[in-house]
């Protein structure tokens, strides 16, 4: 059976390069596993059922070696997993003529001394790359907040809701519960806007 297994990182990026390929190579969508998530582990939920179906000689395609994860010593255990300990096989279509367990297979021993040295390259190119990438992405970020961006969720301001709900409060008309409902704030958030808006109007009035 053919099977394959794409990822990209996250929602806002399209798999379909990936899927057009496999496509191609006849693999049935119900056998095309996708997610949209980070490779630094293997908890992912697609790869995970694909992992429980595979079976003895079943062929799995991956786009690229790092689609399978970025984990030097993760991708290698997986890898192994699946062609030694299920004995299916996996091919890498961005890098076929070095990456198809099924040309090692036929090697013997030699087979597999050159597929545990080419994995064990690729995978630590692999790592790097998302080091380098995480580097590259916190960098950035500092280089953002100098320049004044803010990252996080947007902070919630004063607002007429709130106005409403804290002078109903303050006037005992309504409980602090109730109040928290009506300006839609939790009650750390509605606790602190209280405290932000008195220490404002004790400022004013000095």
């Amino acid at each position: 059976m053919k099977l394959a297994y794409g990822r990209v990182s996250t929602q806002e990026q399209n798999p379909e390069r990936q899927l057009i390929k496999f496509r191609e190579l006849g693999v049935e969508e119900r056998y095309i596993f996708v997610d949209k998530l980070s490779g630094k582990d293997f908890e992912r939920p697609k790869y995970q059922t694909m992992r429980m179906l595979i079976r003895v000689g079943d062929l799995v395609y991956l786009d690229a070696l790092d689609r399978l994860g970025r984990d030097y010593d993760g991708i290698i255990n997986e890898w192994k997993f699946i062609t030694r300990e299920i004995n299916a096989d996996i091919v890498c279509l961005d890098n076929e003529a070095l990456f198809d367990s099924r040309k090692f297979k036929t090697m013997g021993d030699l087979g597999k001394l050159l597929e545990d040295q080419f994995l064990s390259m690729l995978a630590y190119v692999a790592e790097q790359e998302r080091k380098k990438n995480r580097q590259r992405q916190a960098e950035g970020i500092e280089v953002a907040r100098a320049s004044g961006i803010k990252f996080g969720r947007p902070r919630k301001s004063i607002d007429v809701k709130f106005l409403r709900a804290y002078g109903e409060w303050k006037k005992g008309d309504i409980t602090a519960a109730a109040a928290m409902k009506q300006s839609g704030l939790t009650k750390a958030t509605f606790y602190r806007r209280v405290k932000e808006y008195e220490n404002k109007n004790k400022y004013l009035q000095q």
